[in-house]
């Protein structure tokens, strides 16, 4: 089934120019992008993503399956989660979203119960080892759990879609 499984990987607010504010115009048209490459997926016959569930890039990606489950029901949403306190730091609204982006996922996985140094990376790598696809919100720096993330997409040879968000 793996052929039909897409992952989201992409930065969080902090590493965008616009920063939390999603009114933003590039923000706007950012999370426009996203929406559009998932319905090239969906028509090219995937029907599963999987998020990671962290602030910007993730939570919006799931919000965009979720919009689009409405249309067509077959969609699926897992949540990969990297441990069970995931959003604890965060604002009360982000922490509500990600809850109801949680409570509406057709799966909630936890690669770790508890935080651990590298439940990220964990988290990461199960994303790509369960996706034939991976598409990202990718500004192109070395460093950082995005640039991991394509770096092993592209080591275990998955299809790689790459939206640059400036």
């Amino acid at each position: 089934m793996l052929e039909k499984y897409c992952a989201f990987t992409g930065h969080r607010p902090r590493k965008f120019p616009w920063g939390y504010n999603k009114a933003d115009t590039k923000c706007v048209a950012l999370k426009q992008a996203l929406t559009r490459e998932i319905v090239k997926l969906v028509e090219a016959g995937y029907t599963d993503f999987l998020s990671g569930m962290a602030e910007g890039t993730d939570t919006w990606a799931a919000l965009a399956v979720l919009a689009l489950k409405k249309e067509i029901p077959a969609l699926k949403l897992h949540c990969v989660l990297p441990c069970e306190g995931q959003a604890d730091g965060w604002s009360a609204s982000a922490r509500e979203l990600y809850f109801s982006i949680l409570g509406q996922a057709d799966e909630v996985v936890y690669v770790s119960r508890e935080y651990s140094k590298d439940c990220m990376l964990k988290r990461n790598r199960y994303l790509v080892d369960y996706a034939a696809c991976l598409l990202a919100v990718y500004n192109g720096e070395w460093r950082g759990g995005t640039a991991m993330t394509v770096r092993y997409a592209r080591k275990k040879g998955r299809e790689i879609i790459i939206i640059n968000p400036v």
